[in-house]
């Protein structure tokens, strides 16, 4: 898995390629984490380049959505591949965090 960061006006982009499962999981929380540490409490994430979630990749997803929230902001999810789609739906994510089709909706949707 890799994790590349971007910031920028209006929120922080975090893409992520690979899988995230058991092996992965902590590195992305460990990555969200900090960036929420930092103030950068309005985050997206880009999951263009991810083919495949397990439930330690939503855990992670989990405590960064409840974490950034607490600081007053939040995470949002953008251009979702349907097979990851389908996981979030399963586990009832879609009702708990926004889903966006591309990562520029989804950081113009902080600009407000």
């Amino acid at each position: 898995m890799q994790i590349i960061v971007e910031q920028r006006p209006a929120a922080t982009v975090v893409r992520i390629t690979g899988s995230v499962d058991g092996l992965s999981a902590d590195t992305l929380q460990t990555a969200l984490e900090a960036e929420v540490n930092e103030g950068h409490t309005h985050l997206v994430a880009d999951l263009s380049g991810v083919d495949y979630t397990s439930s330690a990749g939503l855990r992670a997803l989990l405590a960064t959505v409840k974490r950034a929230r607490q600081r007053g902001g939040d995470f949002r999810l953008a251009a979702v591949h349907p097979p990851v789609h389908r996981v979030l739906e399963m586990s009832g994510f879609t009702s708990i965090m926004k889903l966006y089709g591309e990562v520029d909706a989804a950081v113009a949707s902080f600009a407000g």
